[in-house]
């Protein structure tokens, strides 16, 4: 019993970590975080966030993929959720597109986007998190495509091409607030899957 109290404090430890991680790094970023900064935002010493993680790499990958998993447990739920295909595909590309400029999990994962250039790790976390969204795509696509609502000949393809649309957009959206507005990209989003399933736009209304 005793045992089983430690671990779960050392869990409970590790998640608090994680969690003032991620505010840490949404407000200095995640080139300047440091391991103090974390320390002092949770007034603990440093040497009790080595205890838990040995580098701030380490830290700053863990919380990451926690982010990760949450963000990807969510995205299962949407697909596997009721509906139509057509209700699922939107509430997938909603789930997609940030509800402000100042979306945490956007500003989070942009900035990841440049440290993934020069951090393996970072990279490949990266590369999980599109895999995930391009999975949920596809599948919607494909179980549409198959209950006869949609007419795509390659949903993994047509998953693609919208994914890479919207990732250009809500970097515009984001980093140029006069440019783009979320109506309006959510328009485009909306042509945009309508067209790669075979349908109206309007029917996401």
């Amino acid at each position: 019993m005793r045992s089983t109290n430690r671990a779960e404090q050392a869990d409970q430890r590790r998640a608090e970590l994680l969690e003032a991680t991620r505010k840490v790094v949404l407000e200095r970023g995640l080139a300047h975080t440091r391991i103090a900064d974390i320390a002092k935002s949770v007034n603990v010493s440093g040497g009790l966030i080595h205890y838990h993680f040995a580098t701030k790499d380490e830290l700053i990958t863990a919380m990451l993929r926690a982010t990760l998993d949450i963000e990807g447990a969510r995205l299962g739920e949407l697909v596997a959720g009721p509906g139509t295909a057509i209700e699922r595909l939107d509430r997938v590309l909603r789930y997609y597109i940030p509800e402000s400029r100042s979306d945490q999990s956007w500003l989070l994962w942009i900035d990841a986007w440049n440290t993934a250039l020069r951090e393996p790790a970072v990279s490949e976390i990266m590369l999980e998190l599109e895999s995930a969204w391009l999975g949920a795509l596809t599948q919607v696509l494909a179980d549409g495509t198959e209950s006869g609502e949609f007419s795509c000949e390659d949903p993994a393809a047509s998953a693609e091409r919208i994914d890479a649309m919207l990732d250009g957009l809500i970097i515009r959206y984001t980093l140029h607030p006069a440019a783009l507005t979320r109506s309006r990209l959510l328009d485009h989003a909306h042509t945009a899957a309508a067209r790669e399933a075979g349908i109206e736009p309007s029917s996401f209304e």
